[in-house]
C-alpha cells in the first residue's frame, strides 16, 4: 500500500506522541517531528511503501529520541491490565468466533494513533463490542483454513488474547508459527513480550517478522529464513493489526490471509468498506 498524503498529521503525531514518553522538552520534541517530516517527504517522494516508510520515520524518530523502546513502559502495563481483564474474559469464549472477536477487540490496544482513543475501561469496552459483533465476519471461511497457521502478532496487551486465540488453535489440532516483531518499534509486541505471556509454550514455533531490524508490518525481504518456509508451507496467515494489513493487502502469490483488526483510520476504513471503529475478520484469498 502506498503512503497516503492525508495520513501525514497521523503519523507525525505519533512521532511526537513517542517522543514525550521520554523527552520532557516541547523544542526538542519538535525538533524530533520535523527530521521525522523530512525523512517522510524523502520517502512519498521515493515512492516508498506505507508501513517501509513510516518506519523509516520511526527509526529516525527513535536515534533522535535516543531510546531503543519509548513504549517499554506502557507495554508492560498494556500486558498486565489485558491479562487481569482476559482472566474475566475467556471464560466467555467457547467458538471460534469467539475467539477471534476477542483477538480482534485486543487490538484497540493501541496508543498514539490521531483518529483512535484506547479505552480506561477495557471490560465495558469488550462487553459492548463483543455483542456488537464483526462488522466484516469471515470466520466460517477462516476456520476450515486453520490447519498450518502463520499467526504475526500486533501490539502488546493485544497479544494476551492472541494466546486465548493460539491456545484455541492449539486445541483444535493445528500447527501454528507465531511471528512478533524483530525489535521493539512503538507498542508492538517483540520476542521478550512472547517469552513473558509463555506464548513459546503454546506454538509449535516461534520467530520474527525480520532478522533484528525494527520495521512495522511484513517485508519480505526482511523475513528470517524459519518465517519463510513456514509462509510456504502454511494454509492460513493470521494477521493482526492495519500495519500488517498495509503490508501485505498489495502481495499476490501470497497464502490465503485473514486479516483481524480494529479499522482505526478513515483510509482503512474506505479500503475495508466499513465504519472507522468496526472490528473485522476478512479472508484474502
Amino acid at each position: 500500500m502506498k503512503f497516503q498524503p492525508r495520513c501525514t498529521d497521523c503519523l507525525l503525531s505519533r512521532v511526537a506522541y513517542e517522543a514525550a514518553l521520554v523527552l520532557d522538552d516541547p523544542d526538542r520534541i519538535r525538533e524530533v517531528q520535523r527530521a521525522a517530516a523530512a525523512v517522510l517527504a524523502a520517502g512519498q517522494r521515493e515512492g516508498v511503501a506505507a508501513p517501509v516508510l513510516a518506519s523509516r520515520v520511526h527509526r529516525c524518530a527513535y536515534l533522535m529520541i535516543g531510546s531503543d523502546d519509548p513504549y517499554l513502559a506502557l507495554k508492560r502495563q498494556n500486558n498486565r491490565d489485558a491479562l487481569a481483564a482476559a482472566a474475566t474474559i475467556a471464560p466467555q469464549l467457547s467458538s471460534f468466533r469467539d475467539h477471534v472477536t476477542a483477538a480482534v477487540l485486543g487490538n484497540t490496544f493501541d496508543y498514539g494513533v490521531q483518529s483512535h482513543q484506547v479505552t480506561d475501561d477495557f471490560l465495558s469496552f469488550f462487553s459492548r463490542e463483543f455483542e456488537r459483533g464483526l462488522a466484516i465476519d469471515d470466520t466460517d471461511r477462516i476456520f476450515p483454513l486453520c490447519r498450518r497457521v502463520v499467526y504475526i502478532t500486533d501490539n502488546c496487551g493485544e497479544i494476551v488474547f492472541d494466546r486465548l486465540l493460539l491456545l484455541f488453535l492449539k486445541s483444535i489440532g493445528a500447527d501454528v508459527t507465531l511471528a512478533v516483531r524483530g525489535a521493539p518499534i512503538l507498542n508492538d509486541a517483540t520476542i521478550e513480550d512472547a517469552h513473558a505471556l509463555d506464548l513459546d509454550r503454546i506454538v509449535d514455533r516461534l520467530t520474527t517478522t525480520t532478522r533484528g531490524e525494527r520495521e512495522l508490518g511484513v517485508n519480505p525481504p526482511l523475513l528470517p529464513d524459519d518465517l519463510a518456509l513456514a509462509l510456504d508451507r502454511c494454509t492460513l496467515v493470521v494477521a493482526k493489526g492495519m500495519a500488517n494489513y498495509e503490508s501485505l493487502i498489495d502481495l499476490s502469490d501470497f497464502p490465503p490471509v485473514a486479516h483481524l483488526m480494529a479499522v482505526k483510520c478513515k483510509t482503512i476504513a474506505e479500503m475495508t468498506g466499513v465504519p472507522r471503529g468496526s472490528a473485522v475478520a476478512l479472508l484474502r484469498e
